[in-house]
């Protein structure tokens, strides 16, 4: 999951930011609204996280004028007041949630995964794909019932497979979305994960999940 965290606080926001990251979540960070507003229109980020009060835009008017842009991208609102108009205003213009500060990492991220989920259409915590599961909660992964150690980026990895099984991606929109920044051309890193889990995923099993499509990129099932 890729998000943009827009707060203000320059300890707050990198104290959230190194959270979520820990709870394996792809973070991008800013403090102004202006900024925000321009990535926030530009990269297809599966959830923001939008301090009301930031200078520049702020996030009301950042959230509102993604839904003029029929934006449906989740939003959570983050705000240190908790007064009761202000957060209907929020809801009414299509906020999906709402927190106050202080928070607890740990809730954000779950409320995350939630907002994220709610949008796909899946009430469930679980991803499956032919008998390989991950569990977004408690970020598990296993195979016909046996479970997987898979590390903080080899699960990013497949559960971006795993949310478009059969999609083929290529090794820069895998690197964009897992490792969130440009990728050197010459790198082969997208490679070396694929090869990782397909160690841990395929080995055993005869029913290879993983596929390569020669000159286009990876594609987890379908085919």
């Amino acid at each position: 999951m890729r998000i943009l965290l827009v707060e203000d606080q320059a300890k707050l926001l990198s104290f959230a930011k190194k959270g979520l990251e820990e709870q394996g979540i792809q973070v991008d960070a800013v403090s102004d609204g202006d900024e925000a507003w321009e990535m926030a229109t530009t990269v297809p980020y599966d959830a923001l996280v939008l301090d009301i009060m930031v200078p520049g835009r702020d996030g009301l008017s950042i959230l509102r004028g993604l839904r003029d842009k029929r934006n449906n991208v989740p939003v959570i609102l983050l705000t240190a007041r908790s007064t009761l108009p202000e957060k209907i205003e929020g809801l009414n213009l299509g906020a999906d949630d709402y927190m106050t500060k202080p928070f607890f990492v740990e809730e954000l991220a779950a409320r995350l995964h939630t907002v994220v989920r709610r949008k796909a259409g899946d009430s469930s915590h679980l991803i499956r794909v032919d008998d390989l599961c991950i569990n977004l909660l408690e970020r598990k992964t296993s195979r016909a019932g046996v479970e997987i150690e898979l590390s903080t980026r080899e699960f990013e990895l497949l559960e971006h497979l795993m949310r478009s099984p059969g999609r083929v991606f290529g090794r820069m929109q895998i690197y964009e979305h897992v490792w969130g920044y440009n990728m050197d051309p010459e790198t082969n890193l997208v490679e070396v994960y694929i090869q990782r889990l397909r160690a841990k995923i395929d080995k055993d099993h005869e029913k290879k999940l993983i596929r390569t499509v020669r000159g286009v990129g990876y594609a987890l099932g379908g085919g």
